[in-house]
């Protein structure tokens, strides 16, 4: 019987609820014991074969002694492992796939327009995204922002063997001043030097490009991965949300548009506001 649903959605629902009872010290004997499910069904949630219940979902969140709104978010991620592509709702999330897909991807394409990629920005960078996006909000809660990417940027830069990432930035997103001149001169530098890495491609659309195949688009990244069971996605995002496309066809028509404005592209090297 063939499997239906969002793969990504399996994967990443499997690995949360693993992580979960690994952190509550908990077995697979202790989940069979309290009839939630057997070890063989375990093994396929967690493994990202089936499509899971909401129900089985509450109750292993339940045995692990998981908060209440964990448990409301992994459920809601439950009925993602039932459908084709998956929307994620960024208005209650303690954790955002596309993170938890970044760990593990082995390659990376993006391409925005206006913005340089979260795991390129400078922390000043950062900030000034943050409040200019939020602005009610206290400095503190800028420094925890800058704080999570910093620590989601090493985690990407340092992993063993290093992902290859190949972003593609549009003219908008270097001539923009976010936090003013020193704030861009500092993240125009740092670019350049991420550039220098063997496996970080770091490219502009310059104005003279003219019209190109990503106009209609907006931001989009494509993971690809290694492993046989995580399928390649591409990530689409929007103000409150992000879609999360599977489809083969899918696939390749985002592989055609990066591909043909990749082309039009310089390097970060060459490029000059």
């Amino acid at each position: 019987m063939p499997l239906v649903g969002s793969t990504v959605a399996r994967r990443q629902l499997g690995r949360h609820l693993r992580r979960l009872r690994h952190g509550a010290g908990k077995t697979e004997a202790d989940v069979e014991e309290a009839n939630i499910a057997s070890r063989v069904k375990l093994w396929r949630i967690e493994t990202g074969k089936v499509a899971v219940k909401v129900g089985d979902v509450r109750g292993l969140c339940w045995l692990y002694g998981t908060d209440a709104k964990t448990t409301d978010t992994l459920s809601m991620l439950a009925l993602g492992t039932r459908e084709h592509d998956w929307w994620e709702d960024y208005g209650e999330k303690w954790f955002s796939m596309r993170h938890g897909l970044e760990e593990i991807a082995d390659e990376l394409r993006t391409y925005n327009t206006e913005l340089v990629h979260d795991l390129l920005q400078t922390p000043d960078y950062t900030r000034a995204i943050c409040l200019t996006t939020h602005p009610d909000v206290t400095d503190e809660h800028a420094r925890g922002q800058v704080k999570l990417q910093v620590e989601r940027q090493q985690v990407f830069l340092t992993r063993i063997p290093r992902p290859r990432l190949a972003a593609v930035l549009g003219a908008g997103a270097l001539t923009r001043p976010v936090g003013g001149p020193a704030v861009m001169a500092d993240q125009l530098a740092r670019l350049r030097a991420l550039n220098r890495r063997d496996h970080i491609d770091i490219r502009v659309l310059p104005w003279d490009a003219g019209p190109h195949p990503a106009m209609r688009l907006g931001a989009f990244t494509i993971l690809d991965f290694h492993h046989d069971d995580d399928p390649a996605v591409v990530h689409a995002e929007t103000h409150t949300g992000a879609r999360y496309l599977e489809k083969p066809d899918e696939l390749a028509e985002y592989r055609r548009i990066f591909d043909l404005i990749y082309r039009k592209t310089m390097p970060i090297e060459s490029y000059r506001a």
